[in-house]
């Protein structure tokens, strides 16, 4: 009985900590979810997947950062009865370890020699000092955050 209620409190605890944590991850996208700007099929890409979270639920799934971005700057072209403040969470996949990263708090490279699904492309990063190595090795132009990322910025890519 005593070891019953000692497994009890553990998976207590692990219970909460997994409802408490900062981010719920979102699940993978399966062979037939396709990025809404470029028609691909996005898990053929898995080392560049982007991930929008609705507060509903829903999930939209994209092959680069880029095109994340071209979606989340003009959510109302994409998907009309959606606005940015329905979104839950943005992920993009880090780089250097292939996960999910909150890309609000991500930093990108841009022109890097690096090209993604869609041609040039953003490189993200969990770690700042992962994105500076990265732009040394593989001649980033510049670092930028989630925030300062803009319509030109983006069109500049394609």
């Amino acid at each position: 009985m005593r070891y019953f209620r000692i497994f009890v409190f553990v998976f207590s605890l692990l219970s909460v900590s997994l409802v408490w944590g900062d981010d719920i991850l979102p699940a993978k996208p399966s062979p037939k979810d396709k990025c809404p700007v470029c028609g691909m099929f996005v898990a053929k890409y898995p080392d560049f997947l982007a991930t929008i979270v609705y507060r509903d639920g829903s999930l939209v799934f994209f092959d680069g950062v880029k095109d994340m971005f071209k979606y989340y700057l003009d959510i109302e072209t994409y998907h009309p009865s959606k606005k940015q403040s329905d979104i839950e969470a943005v992920y993009v996949t880090d780089y250097y370890n292939l996960t999910p990263v909150n890309a609000y708090e991500a930093t990108y490279i841009v022109g890097s020699d690096i090209y993604g699904p869609m041609g040039r492309e953003l490189i993200p990063f969990g770690k700042a000092d992962d994105a500076e190595a990265f732009m040394k090795d593989h001649n980033g132009k510049s670092l930028m955050k989630f925030k300062n990322v803009t319509v030109p910025l983006i069109k500049s890519l394609d």
